[in-house]
């Protein structure tokens, strides 16, 4: 068995909490933030029944930044 440390991140969308993980495109949520890290952890194990993991590259000093658009509606 492999263990493999996934980054993820988790914010409250209306009642819920919404938990995403950054490495590959699975989220969940719950009820609380717990519950919400608790169903991304299934879900990731259940992604990863059918699909290879990912061999992870390094990222030295990330830094979250926000991107503005500005879209014009025709």
């Amino acid at each position: 068995m492999r263990k493999i440390n996934l980054k993820s991140v988790v914010w409250k969308e209306g009642k819920y909490y919404v938990s995403q993980c950054l490495d590959v495109e699975v989220s969940s949520f719950g009820k609380t933030k717990k519950e919400s890290l608790d169903m991304l952890q299934e879900a990731l194990e259940l992604y990863f029944e059918d699909m290879p993991v990912p061999k992870k590259s390094a990222i030295k000093k990330p830094v979250l930044a926000s991107v503005q658009l500005q879209l014009q509606h025709a």
